[in-house]
């Protein structure tokens, strides 16, 4: 080997091992991210707008796994699961399975928007369930319309989300499961009404779905012949506050008969024991909310001098849950050994149309889910509760009407259903007992199949009639503590 053959040879190995480190390089960074799949399944393909039937349907949820509303929104995930495992079972969506990827928004709107950014852009979902809170659905629902992926919510219930639909600000991304509080707060202002309670003053936590409620109901409260005490002032928390003593007492100065209450549990608690202590909430009636609707609730408040839970008696409204896929799914739910919850039929119901949606539209898009979303859940084809025979329908080309455990699930041009509402009372011993239900029915000819187009209506919404019957089949009473 001459002179010159010994120095260059170093000189070749360099180069061809920076060659080798960069194509490497180029290679990994040109492929996308393995799959994520937190539920333990076969992993599927990245779905997303680019997405084709042959890589298999893959979905999230984003639900509050921790925060104020984990004692909530904790079992639902369970619930969407169930219902992925279930369509797995039975050959999947365009035949792949179902792919499923959870994430926690912490209760949180910055790491729901956080969480939904991951969902939308690196694992690259056609459709979310979720969020739960409607302040964290509001961020979630712009980062999923900017990615078109088709988000659908088993418990934002905040007016807002109606009137951005009507907007047009969600081209046909936004759908929920649970109705709107516009109707809830009917519920809850009727009730108040049969208590025989003509004064009511209402303590709010300070966001979309708190301050949304608490407008409604005002309207709502008003039109029956109540008066608020604290309509001029009313009065808000802070959603990330410790202490309350102040927003205590300015909400029952006026000495109503009843304090509507709409609270999340976490805060509440802290809030309602507040008043307890100062002295406050003797002789008043508290009126609660779905958002704080937990089997830990009574205990989170806590008892008396004597032992006895603050909250006993207290009394509140919750979307109930009265399908005709009910049956099937709590004798599902009931082999879990997991109790009855309040939401897990509505989430059950979001993850089953995202699923039809897609299987309708013979791809796993989320462009293909909002074009179908609409006609699968109240269109004019076959009714169906079964998501077996579904899947069997659309695959051979029929269109369907889903029936699901919440409701009939028929979707407005808004997102919207129409439900029916539970009303609960903490008992002596802590528990929640479903003791009455009110129905909201809408006028004349809101009965009927909605269209199947995904743009917003021009037409006003029609004001609901609302009637309180007792429940024929009253919802599992909850226990006052879950595992």
């Amino acid at each position: 080997m001459t002179d010159t053959q010994r120095r260059i040879q170093p000189k070749l190995a360099l180069v061809l091992a920076l060659l080798t480190t960069i194509t490497s390089l180029l290679t990994t960074s040109c492929s996308d991210p393995a799959p994520t799949n937190n539920q333990g399944g076969t992993p599927a393909a990245s779905s997303g707008t680019t997405s084709d039937s042959s890589q298999g349907l893959k979905i999230g949820s984003l639900l509050s796994n921790t925060g104020d509303l984990a004692s909530i929104a904790q079992p639902l995930p369970n619930a969407i699961k169930m219902a992925v495992d279930t369509v797995n079972g039975c050959g999947g969506i365009n035949g792949a399975p179902v792919t499923l990827v959870s994430e926690d928004d912490q209760s949180d709107p910055s790491a729901g928007t956080a969480a939904m950014t991951k969902l939308s852009e690196v694992d690259r979902v056609a459709g979310v369930v979720g969020a739960f809170g409607s302040g964290i659905s509001t961020a979630a629902a712009d980062v999923a319309v900017r990615n078109k992926v088709m988000i659908v919510s088993p418990g934002s219930t905040s007016p807002i989300f109606t009137t951005r639909a009507k907007e047009g600000k969600y081209s046909g991304y936004w759908a929920r499961t649970a109705p709107p509080d516009t109707y809830q707060a009917q519920a809850m202002a009727q009730l108040a009404i049969k208590r025989g309670f003509k004064t009511v003053a209402t303590i709010a936590i300070n966001n979309d779905y708190g301050v949304g409620f608490e407008k409604e109901f005002v309207t709502a409260f008003k039109k029956l012949g109540g008066t608020v005490t604290n309509e001029a002032n009313p009065t808000r928390y802070d959603a990330k506050g410790t202490t309350f003593s102040s927003e205590v007492k300015a909400a029952f100065t006026g000495k109503p008969q009843a304090i509507a209450a709409l609270v999340y549990p976490d805060t509440g608690s802290i809030l309602l024991k507040d008043a307890y202590e100062q002295g406050l909430s003797k002789g008043v009636t508290i009126m609660l909310p779905d958002g704080a609707y937990s089997p830990k609730f009574p205990d989170q408040v806590g008892k008396d001098k004597d032992n006895k839970f603050i909250l006993a008696g207290a009394i509140g409204t919750v979307p109930g849950a009265h399908g005709k896929a009910l049956e099937d799914f709590n004798k599902k739910w009931t082999a879990t050994g997991k109790p009855l919850t309040a939401y897990l039929q509505h989430s059950w119901d979001a993850a089953a149309l995202i699923m039809l949606a897609a299987q309708s539209a013979k791809t796993n898009t989320g462009e293909g889910i909002a074009s179908k979303i609409r006609e699968v859940a109240g269109g004019s084809g076959q009714e169906v509760s079964d998501l077996c025979e579904a899947i069997t329908l659309l695959k051979a080309g029929k269109k369907i009407n889903y029936q699901g455990a919440s409701g009939n699930v028929d979707l407005d041009a808004q997102g919207d259903v129409v439900g029916t509402y539970d009303i609960w009372q903490v008992q002596p011993d802590g528990t929640l007992k479903t003791i009455d239900q009110v129905n909201i029915q809408t006028a004349a000819g809101a009965s009927a199949a909605p269209k199947t187009d995904t743009k917003p209506s021009d037409k006003p919404a029609q004001k609901p009639k609302v009637e309180a019957k007792p429940a024929a089949t009253p919802t599992p009473a909850v226990p006052a503590k879950q595992g």
